[in-house]
Order: structure tokens, then C-alpha cells, then sequence
């Protein structure tokens, strides 16, 4: 059974500044929760019960989150403000939460080496803490992946989402190369990281959330740094490719939304989208959003 979560939440979110000198990309809020909540709900209601923060300088405030702080449900309680606990009931999920750094900012290839003690040989979830799947966790994309790795568990080395982007936007991603097409999942034939519109392979994304079996963590160790000193989990899975290990993709089903909380456009576009669809609170900021056209 596949329970555990690695997430890494180590970046510095320098395209965020100066939302980021003094709190973590992670924390900014969307939709009335910060980022990484809706991520860890989204892993929660995917029955993931172990998460493993692969954390940075300055993520204290991740740490602190996720803690019961005591003293303000006490504080809620003794001044009469009871219904705001309803807000806190995240901390009351049937979960555990662990933490290790990332020392030196050496990609995210290093960032899942860094859990590799933690593993103990069994097969894991990877979800990226700065992209929230579907919204107000309305995402099962993950429970479909663990399904498909658990049927085919013998085969299989690996499982990653994609999404279909425009053309002109793959050259920010690590885009898959089917072997063969499929409407739901299909295997890789190769993963290329950050190709040109022209010589794309397909406009298949990577989407942010994988499953592995520990094999990667050798691939990992293998995996060249790049000019900038960081090691791609992509060019690890490329590797994985080569020595013919199977590794399949799964498509997002139409209409999941995905939010990639990586640049101030990115970040707008998914604070107003949580925004104008919040269940209470939605029609008032539609119908601002209405009168200021």
C-alpha cells in the first residue's frame, strides 16, 4: 500500500519577491489556505496519511502549520469564537507529518535524494508544494495513479501526471514523449526537459505529481548536475528510460485544473479563481469583480 508523500518545499520563490523575502512560497495564500494545505488535503483525500516536507531555509512556518497549536483553540474558546475551529480542522486529519533539509539548493532531483532514508524501500508519492491539482481539492488524480501502480506493480518503475499545455508554453516544462497515445495513460518512450516549440515531442506536461519505487534514488545518484549545479528529477527519469524501465504517464482528465504558484501572473490567476468560486463567499467577489469592469 502506498501511504507516503514526499514534498519538497525547498525553493527560494525568487520570482515571487518580495511575497517570498520573509515566508515561504508555499504559505501564500489562495483561496482562504495556504498553498501546501490544499496539497496536503488534496494527498489526504487520496488516502496518503504520511508526508515527508523536504524543507529549506526560512520554511519554518510549513513546520508550524501543520502543528495543533493548543493555545489557539484555548484562545478561540474562551472568547466566545468557537465556529472558527471549523477552520483549524486540518490539524485534526489522521496524518503525520515529518521534515528534512535540503542543505545546499541542488534541484529538484537532489531534493527527492534527500528522502531516500526516510523510504526504507518502499514505493511513494512525489507532489510538488507549489501546485495545487483541481479545485478546493476536488482532485483524485493521485488516487487513480496509486490505483494503476498497485495493479501493475510488477511492471512498472514509475508513474507521472501530465497535462496538455499551449505549444508556446512547453519550454517551461518537462515534456513526455508517448510511446503510444492514449485518452488516460500511456507508457514513455522519453522525457524531455524544457524543449522548443519546434522540436517538442508532444505538449504533454509534467503536471507535478509522480510515484516511484526506490530504484529512482540510483538514478538519482547517476544523474549528471547540470550548468547550474542541479539535478533534474526529469534527466533521472530519462535515465530510468534508457536502461528500459518502465514508466508510465497519466493525462489530468478534462477539466482538472491545475495551478502552478511560480510566478506573480500564475499566482493572480489562481487567488482569483479560488476567489470567485469560494462556496460562501464567491458571488460577493464576482460581483465586485463585475462592477470594477
Amino acid at each position: 500500500m502506498i501511504d507516503l508523500a514526499i514534498i519538497p518545499v525547498a525553493g527560494r520563490g525568487t520570482e515571487l519577491l518580495p511575497l517570498t523575502k520573509s515566508q515561504p512560497k508555499e504559505m501564500l495564500p489562495v483561496g482562504g489556505k495556504p498553498v501546501v494545505q490544499h496539497v496536503v488535503e488534496e494527498l489526504i483525500q487520496c488516502r496518503l496519511s504520511r508526508f515527508l516536507f523536504i524543507t529549506g531555509p526560512g520554511k519554518t512556518a510549513i513546520e508550524d502549520h501543520f502543528d495543533i497549536n493548543n493555545e489557539l483553540i484555548r484562545y478561540l474558546r474562551l472568547n466566545g469564537k468557537e465556529d472558527l475551529l471549523t477552520e483549524l480542522a486540518f490539524e485534526r486529519e489522521d496524518a503525520e507529518y515529518f521534515y528534512t533539509r535540503q542543505r545546499h539548493q541542488s534541484g529538484l532531483g537532489h531534493a527527492v535524494l534527500c528522502a531516500e532514508p526516510f523510504v526504507h524501500g518502499h514505493r511513494f508519492v512525489v507532489a510538488l508544494g507549489d501546485t495545487i491539482l483541481g479545485r478546493y481539492t476536488s482532485s483524485g488524480i493521485v488516487k487513480r495513479m496509486i490505483d494503476l501502480f498497485e495493479r501493475n506493480s510488477s511492471e512498472i518503475k514509475g508513474i507521472i501526471a501530465f497535462d496538455d499545455v499551449p505549444r508556446q508554453e512547453v519550454i517551461h516544462y518537462g515534456i513526455a514523449k508517448p510511446k503510444e497515445s492514449s485518452s488516460d495513460f500511456f507508457e514513455l518512450d522519453d522525457i524531455v526537459e524544457k524543449p522548443t516549440a519546434e522540436e517538442t515531442p508532444s505538449t504533454l506536461a509534467v503536471a507535478a505529481r509522480y510515484i516511484f519505487t526506490p530504484d529512482i534514488f540510483d538514478y538519482l545518484r547517476r544523474t549528471e548536475p547540470g550548468n547550474d549545479g542541479s539535478i533534474q528529477l526529469t534527466d533521472a527519469v530519462r535515465l530510468m528510460i534508457c536502461d528500459h524501465k518502465k514508466i508510465l504517464g497519466v493525462r489530468l482528465p478534462p477539466g482538472e485544473y491545475r495551478y502552478d504558484i511560480g510566478s506573480f501572473e500564475s499566482y493572480y490567476k489562481a487567488f482569483l479563481d479560488f476567489a470567485i468560486h469560494d462556496p460562501i463567499r464567491g458571488n460577493t467577489m464576482k460581483n465586485f469583480l463585475n462592477q470594477k469592469k
